[in-house]
Protein backbone atom coordinates (compact mmCIF):
# COMPACT_ATOMS: atom_id res chain seq x y z
CA UNK A 1 0.00 0.00 0.00
CA UNK A 2 1.23 3.26 -1.03
CA UNK A 3 0.69 6.97 0.36
CA UNK A 4 -2.55 8.09 -0.18
CA UNK A 5 -4.07 4.73 -1.23
CA UNK A 6 -6.75 5.27 1.94
CA UNK A 7 -8.31 7.79 0.31
CA UNK A 8 -11.05 7.86 -2.17
CA UNK A 9 -10.87 10.57 -4.25
CA UNK A 10 -14.05 10.59 -5.44
CA UNK A 11 -15.34 11.22 -1.78
CA UNK A 12 -12.64 13.14 -0.88
CA UNK A 13 -13.03 16.82 0.07
CA UNK A 14 -12.10 20.01 2.12
CA UNK A 15 -13.39 21.50 5.11
CA UNK A 16 -13.66 25.42 4.86
CA UNK A 17 -13.23 27.66 7.69
CA UNK A 18 -17.25 27.75 8.04
CA UNK A 19 -17.40 23.78 8.18
CA UNK A 20 -18.78 23.33 4.50
CA UNK A 21 -17.29 20.53 2.39
CA UNK A 22 -15.25 21.20 -1.13
CA UNK A 23 -14.89 18.33 -3.52
CA UNK A 24 -12.09 19.03 -5.59
CA UNK A 25 -12.52 15.99 -8.16
CA UNK A 26 -16.30 17.50 -9.58
CA UNK A 27 -15.97 20.61 -8.25
CA UNK A 28 -18.87 20.13 -5.78
CA UNK A 29 -19.41 22.59 -2.95
CA UNK A 30 -22.03 21.66 -0.23
CA UNK A 31 -22.86 25.59 0.42
CA UNK A 32 -20.59 28.56 -1.34
CA UNK A 33 -20.43 30.84 1.33
CA UNK A 34 -18.77 34.40 1.27
CA UNK A 35 -17.32 34.21 4.59
CA UNK A 36 -15.51 31.35 3.60
CA UNK A 37 -14.22 32.74 0.37
CA UNK A 38 -13.16 36.04 2.28
CA UNK A 39 -11.48 33.64 4.83
CA UNK A 40 -9.87 31.33 2.47
CA UNK A 41 -8.51 34.74 -0.03
CA UNK A 42 -7.51 36.82 3.14
CA UNK A 43 -5.46 33.80 4.13
CA UNK A 44 -3.39 33.13 1.46
CA UNK A 45 -0.45 35.25 0.18
CA UNK A 46 0.03 36.10 -3.39
CA UNK A 47 2.69 34.56 -5.67
CA UNK A 48 3.18 31.83 -3.45
CA UNK A 49 4.43 33.76 -0.79
CA UNK A 50 7.33 35.07 -2.24
CA UNK A 51 6.93 38.42 -1.48
CA UNK A 52 8.50 41.44 0.61
CA UNK A 53 5.70 41.07 3.01
CA UNK A 54 2.25 38.82 3.72
CA UNK A 55 -0.27 40.33 0.72
CA UNK A 56 -3.30 38.33 0.45
CA UNK A 57 -5.40 37.86 -2.59
CA UNK A 58 -8.14 39.03 -1.15
CA UNK A 59 -6.37 42.57 -1.03
CA UNK A 60 -5.39 41.84 -4.88
CA UNK A 61 -9.44 41.21 -5.14
CA UNK A 62 -9.74 44.41 -3.45
CA UNK A 63 -7.44 46.52 -5.69
CA UNK A 64 -8.63 44.84 -9.00
CA UNK A 65 -12.28 45.71 -7.97
CA UNK A 66 -11.65 49.68 -7.25
CA UNK A 67 -10.16 49.88 -10.74
CA UNK A 68 -13.02 48.44 -12.85
CA UNK A 69 -16.57 50.46 -13.52
CA UNK A 70 -18.92 50.31 -10.63
CA UNK A 71 -21.09 47.44 -12.65
CA UNK A 72 -18.35 45.01 -12.61
CA UNK A 73 -16.99 45.65 -8.80
CA UNK A 74 -18.69 42.53 -7.52
CA UNK A 75 -17.28 40.24 -10.54
CA UNK A 76 -14.22 41.78 -9.66
CA UNK A 77 -14.50 41.19 -6.26
CA UNK A 78 -14.69 37.52 -7.08
CA UNK A 79 -12.65 37.02 -10.05
CA UNK A 80 -10.16 34.48 -7.91
CA UNK A 81 -13.02 33.36 -5.59
CA UNK A 82 -12.27 29.83 -6.37
CA UNK A 83 -8.96 30.61 -5.21
CA UNK A 84 -10.66 30.26 -1.55
CA UNK A 85 -11.17 26.57 -2.15
CA UNK A 86 -8.49 25.72 -4.69
CA UNK A 87 -5.49 27.82 -3.51
CA UNK A 88 -3.47 30.24 -5.88
CA UNK A 89 -1.64 28.34 -7.92
CA UNK A 90 1.20 30.28 -9.74
CA UNK A 91 0.86 31.56 -13.07
CA UNK A 92 4.22 28.79 -14.58
CA UNK A 93 2.53 25.75 -12.77
CA UNK A 94 -1.10 26.39 -13.40
CA UNK A 95 -0.39 24.99 -17.54
CA UNK A 96 1.25 21.88 -15.82
CA UNK A 97 -1.86 20.76 -14.07
CA UNK A 98 -3.74 18.80 -16.09
CA UNK A 99 -7.55 19.25 -15.80
CA UNK A 100 -6.55 21.82 -13.49
CA UNK A 101 -7.92 25.09 -15.87
CA UNK A 102 -11.37 22.92 -16.34
CA UNK A 103 -12.16 22.25 -12.10
CA UNK A 104 -10.99 26.30 -11.89
CA UNK A 105 -13.74 27.60 -14.36
CA UNK A 106 -15.82 25.01 -13.57
CA UNK A 107 -15.83 26.19 -9.89
CA UNK A 108 -15.34 29.74 -10.79
CA UNK A 109 -18.90 29.21 -13.22
CA UNK A 110 -20.55 28.05 -10.15
CA UNK A 111 -19.52 30.87 -7.64
CA UNK A 112 -20.60 33.03 -10.43
CA UNK A 113 -24.49 31.65 -10.42
CA UNK A 114 -24.46 31.08 -6.79
CA UNK A 115 -23.92 35.31 -6.40
CA UNK A 116 -25.95 36.08 -9.19
CA UNK A 117 -22.53 37.74 -11.02
CA UNK A 118 -21.70 37.91 -14.59
CA UNK A 119 -18.52 37.56 -16.07
CA UNK A 120 -19.20 38.50 -19.85
CA UNK A 121 -17.00 41.91 -19.83
CA UNK A 122 -13.99 39.84 -18.18
CA UNK A 123 -11.51 41.58 -20.60
CA UNK A 124 -11.79 44.41 -18.62
CA UNK A 125 -11.84 42.67 -15.22
CA UNK A 126 -8.64 40.94 -16.45
CA UNK A 127 -6.92 44.79 -17.89
CA UNK A 128 -7.47 46.07 -13.87
CA UNK A 129 -6.11 42.39 -12.41
CA UNK A 130 -2.40 43.15 -15.00
CA UNK A 131 -2.78 46.71 -13.46
CA UNK A 132 -2.66 44.99 -10.09
CA UNK A 133 -0.38 42.37 -11.15
CA UNK A 134 2.24 45.40 -12.55
CA UNK A 135 1.65 47.14 -9.03
CA UNK A 136 2.27 43.93 -6.54
CA UNK A 137 5.82 43.28 -9.04
CA UNK A 138 6.74 46.72 -8.19
CA UNK A 139 5.44 47.24 -4.54
CA UNK A 140 6.23 43.48 -3.23
CA UNK A 141 8.77 41.68 -5.38
CA UNK A 142 11.80 44.35 -5.48
CA UNK A 143 13.89 41.59 -6.09
CA UNK A 144 12.39 40.50 -9.07
CA UNK A 145 13.82 42.73 -11.71
CA UNK A 146 13.19 40.48 -14.55
CA UNK A 147 10.32 42.07 -17.26
CA UNK A 148 7.20 39.86 -16.91
CA UNK A 149 6.20 39.58 -21.12
CA UNK A 150 2.59 39.80 -19.94
CA UNK A 151 2.58 43.48 -18.53
CA UNK A 152 4.38 44.77 -21.69
CA UNK A 153 2.36 48.37 -22.06
CA UNK A 154 0.77 47.80 -18.47
CA UNK A 155 1.22 51.07 -16.16
CA UNK A 156 1.03 49.74 -12.46
CA UNK A 157 -0.87 52.52 -10.07
CA UNK A 158 0.42 55.36 -8.80
CA UNK A 159 -0.29 54.70 -5.23
CA UNK A 160 2.14 52.30 -3.37
CA UNK A 161 0.32 49.16 -1.92
CA UNK A 162 0.28 48.79 2.21
CA UNK A 163 -0.64 45.27 2.55
CA UNK A 164 -2.85 44.36 5.54
CA UNK A 165 -3.00 41.78 8.21
CA UNK A 166 -5.24 38.49 7.08
CA UNK A 167 -8.36 39.91 9.34
CA UNK A 168 -8.23 43.00 8.28
CA UNK A 169 -8.15 41.94 4.51
CA UNK A 170 -11.12 39.90 5.10
CA UNK A 171 -12.96 42.40 6.97
CA UNK A 172 -12.44 45.13 4.28
CA UNK A 173 -13.34 42.24 1.21
CA UNK A 174 -16.94 41.27 3.50
CA UNK A 175 -17.58 45.15 3.86
CA UNK A 176 -17.09 45.62 0.10
CA UNK A 177 -18.81 42.85 -0.80
CA UNK A 178 -22.16 43.65 1.10
CA UNK A 179 -22.28 47.23 0.24
CA UNK A 180 -21.84 46.40 -3.56
CA UNK A 181 -24.55 43.99 -2.77
CA UNK A 182 -26.53 45.63 -1.34
CA UNK A 183 -26.61 48.98 -4.38
CA UNK A 184 -26.72 45.83 -6.98
CA UNK A 185 -30.17 45.30 -5.35
CA UNK A 186 -31.12 48.54 -5.39
CA UNK A 187 -29.85 49.31 -8.88
CA UNK A 188 -32.13 46.39 -9.68
CA UNK A 189 -35.38 47.71 -7.57
CA UNK A 190 -35.21 50.84 -9.14
CA UNK A 191 -34.66 49.37 -13.20
CA UNK A 192 -37.89 47.18 -11.96
CA UNK A 193 -39.68 50.07 -10.81
CA UNK A 194 -40.83 48.10 -7.19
Amino acid sequence: MHDGAWMNTETAYISTFRGNRFYPVDGRIECIDIEDIAHGLAFQCRFNGQTSEFYSVAQHSLIVAAIVPPHLYRAALLHDASEAYLGDVVKPLKGLLHGYKQIEDQLTTRIAEHFDVCFDDYSVIKVADLIALATEKRDLMPNSTEAWSYLSGITPLADKIDPMPPSQAKHCFLDAWFRASRQAVTAQQDRSGF
